[in-house]
């Protein structure tokens, strides 16, 4: 095989790079920290529905909300329909993001892959749930940088978030730096 004058060895240089470098990400927003282990017999037809944000670890795509919720919702093709609702404490100005996700392993795992941005997917891993009714939730990244502890109403009994802090703080979360969200 010959090469021409054309077709010059560096012509496509920046899409491999990129290529590249997005191959090597994308593996990195999954996964599961360690010594979490996802909740198992889970259903996801009783977890679908709203959901109450009522602690959270800081990170930039949340920064600033308040009243925060999720709402799952199955689609016609089997994944869920993410929504996640918020108000901006400086503005009360109502912020919406839409998502998708599926299961990173398996029907009955508490592991999933959501993404908010198109082929870049994050794990959404249960970890604790209350196996009577699906009432709360705690839920961590990929990371221990990712928490949070949801509930189908806006407050939680204090035996629940103490039990969330402790398993958490267990786990290595920095639960030091958890935000309560204001909820009304």
């Amino acid at each position: 095989m010959t090469r021409s004058d054309s077709d010059p060895p560096m012509k496509n240089l920046p899409q491999k790079i990129l290529a590249i470098g997005l191959t090597l990400l994308l593996p990195g927003c999954m996964g599961i920290p360690a010594g979490v282990e996802p909740v198992q017999d889970f259903q996801l037809d009783r977890y679908l529905g709203k959901w109450y944000e009522i602690a959270r670890l800081d990170h930039s795509f949340e920064r600033g909300l308040e009243r925060v919720s999720a709402n799952y919702s199955l689609r016609d093709n089997g994944t869920v329909r993410v929504i996640n609702r918020g108000y901006a404490i400086d503005t009360g100005k109502l912020q919406e993001a839409e998502g998708t996700a599926g299961f990173a392993r398996g029907r009955s795992e508490g592991y999933l892959k959501v993404s908010f941005f198109g082929p870049f997917y994050g794990s959404y891993i249960v970890f604790e749930l209350d196996r009577v009714d699906y009432q709360y939730a705690f839920v961590a990244g990929n990371s221990t940088d990712y928490l949070w502890l949801l509930a189908r109403t806006p407050t939680v009994d204090k035996a629940v978030l103490n039990s969330f802090i402790e398993k958490s703080r267990s786990l290595g979360f920095d639960t030091d730096n958890l935000i309560l969200v204001r909820q009304q």
